[in-house]
């Protein structure tokens, strides 16, 4: 099973995630958010997949999240304009996001992790 690893590598949370899937000895593709964020239909396919409210997908503690005041944005978006938000920019998106084309997880607790990628 080879999975997709977006992630953003100054990113303690990140990191950990990376460290776990290596101590599984998981193979996947690691994504840097940044430099290659998933596109718009990328990330409504990985919205849907994972069965999750889309507001997860927002990294609410972000600076840039803050800076748009997306909190309030986001109270009356459709789905439509939410994902058009996300897709302006890597740095809105909570990571890590891990897919292997049948599950998401996004974030990481170890947990979830060991119970989906385990």
């Amino acid at each position: 099973m080879s999975l997709s690893f977006y992630w953003y590598p100054k990113c303690s949370t990140c990191r950990n995630a990376k460290k776990w899937l290596d101590q599984q000895g998981l193979e996947y593709e690691a994504i840097h958010l940044l430099e290659n964020p998933p596109s718009r239909s990328q990330l409504e396919e990985l919205y849907r997949t994972s069965g999750l409210e889309l507001k997860k997908f927002f990294n609410t503690s972000g600076q840039k999240y803050r800076e748009l005041g997306l909190k309030d944005k986001l109270k009356d978006a459709t789905e439509v304009e939410m994902l058009d938000i996300l897709a302006t920019d890597g740095m809105l998106i909570k990571r890590p996001i891990v897919s292997d084309g049948n599950k998401v997880t996004v974030g990481f607790k170890e947990e979830e992790y060991a119970k989906t990628w385990g």
